[in-house]
């Protein structure tokens, strides 16, 4: 096989994939991309076993084949002067060349025909906007577990009905749920448990293609994403996913106003002590909130806001890292914040209930 192909695509496309690859594991070849040119086509695969990312090459062929390439392939690729390269691999040899301007190299490499079968693809699917899939995997997925032992809690459930896509994620210390408006939809309602990673990388697939839509179908087993020529390919989670409608309180004490900018302001200067698990403290007082931290090592720090708060001062804890994920999640300028009472959780919501960030409390002491 020999090809050449302008380095910075090349390098692009072999990092892209290479994210899908395995970082260990029993088979070697899934620590690999795999670089097919047959057919006036070149496309590099990267699969770990439960997901696999297939994308096209912008390449020049003079000679078909296949090559099983060293994820560190894109490095080498990267350090390389600019124009074009020169990938070449003679069939049943164990390395391949790569040069490009003053620069030669010769990696290590495994045969095609080492690399697992890549698994098939679903058959039709949904078109979304590709930004409405960007926002599930920024704002919701961050919510997911990253705890293996429970792994319902690892993934994102998405439920795409006429007219309205459902995103929801939780680690048991967090709910992030966004209801996004669609142009039509499948006649029935279809939904999937999706790994927050697969999710993630099918954003980034997105991107890599420079597409606007994003077409998604969801198997019993297996989810695809298809982005042009990009198609991101997931084992799908089995289980059952928490019934988060019964989650979310349906009325607050407290429904607080809150300028979203100014409030991330605050709470990422308190983040600087806030660290090791110390809570940031809420303090609710009439028409101020006091946010503060406590840090036996670093020391303390404090700052208020005005708010429209009334009745008997409040006190409630929260992760600082989680409270701040949802104020940067939650979508325009104003921030919404329902307490019910310092055990209870709170919810922090944008201008509309279109994304919803249900949080738990950290007992305070003291």
């Amino acid at each position: 096989m020999k090809l050449l192909c302008q380095k910075d695509e090349l390098s692009a496309t072999l990092a892209a994939v290479g994210r899908a690859a395995a970082a260990k594991g029993p088979v070697a070849a899934l620590t690999h991309v795999l670089l097919q040119a047959e057919d006036g086509r070149v496309t590099v695969a990267g699969s770990d076993g439960e997901m696999s990312l297939r994308a096209p090459l912008d390449a020049r062929i003079e000679d078909a084949g296949a090559v099983v390439l060293p994820r560190l392939a894109a490095d080498v690729v990267r350090s390389m002067p600019p124009g074009e390269v020169v990938l070449d691999h003679r069939p049943g040899e164990g390395v391949v060349s790569l040069t490009g301007g003053s620069s030669a190299f010769t990696l290590n490499c495994l045969q095609a025909s080492e690399y697992p079968e890549l698994p098939a693809d679903e058959g039709e699917g949904v078109a979304l906007p590709a930004a409405v899939i960007a926002a599930a995997a920024d704002r919701v997925g961050r919510a997911a577990s990253r705890d293996d032992t429970r792994p319902v809690l690892t993934g994102v459930l998405m439920r795409i009905e006429p007219g309205t896509l459902t995103t929801v994620a939780t680690d048991s210390y967090r709910l992030a749920v966004r209801q996004a408006p669609i142009e039509g939809g499948p006649a029935e309602p279809v939904q999937a448990l999706v790994p927050a990673r697969a999710l993630a990388e099918a954003q980034r697939a997105v991107a890599l293609a420079g597409a606007g839509e994003v077409e998604v179908a969801l198997g019993e087993s297996r989810g695809v994403f298809r982005a042009g020529d990009v198609r991101l390919t997931t084992r799908l989670i089995a289980g059952q996913f928490p019934d988060y409608r019964q989650l979310i309180p349906e009325r607050f004490d407290h429904d607080l106003q809150l300028d979203r900018a100014e409030f991330l302001g605050v709470l990422t200067r308190i983040a600087v002590i806030a660290q090791r698990n110390t809570p940031v403290r809420l303090s609710l007082s009439e028409g101020t909130l006091t946010v503060s931290a406590v840090n036996e090592q670093l020391g303390e720090g404090r700052e208020s806001i005005p708010v429209p708060f009334s009745g008997d001062p409040l006190e409630i804890g929260f992760n600082v890292e989680f409270l701040r994920a949802g104020a940067e999640s939650a979508e325009g300028e104003t921030l919404r914040l329902g307490i019910i009472s310092p055990l209870r959780p709170g919810l922090l919501r944008g201008e509309d209930d279109a994304f919803r960030y249900l949080l738990m409390p950290i007992r305070l002491s003291g």
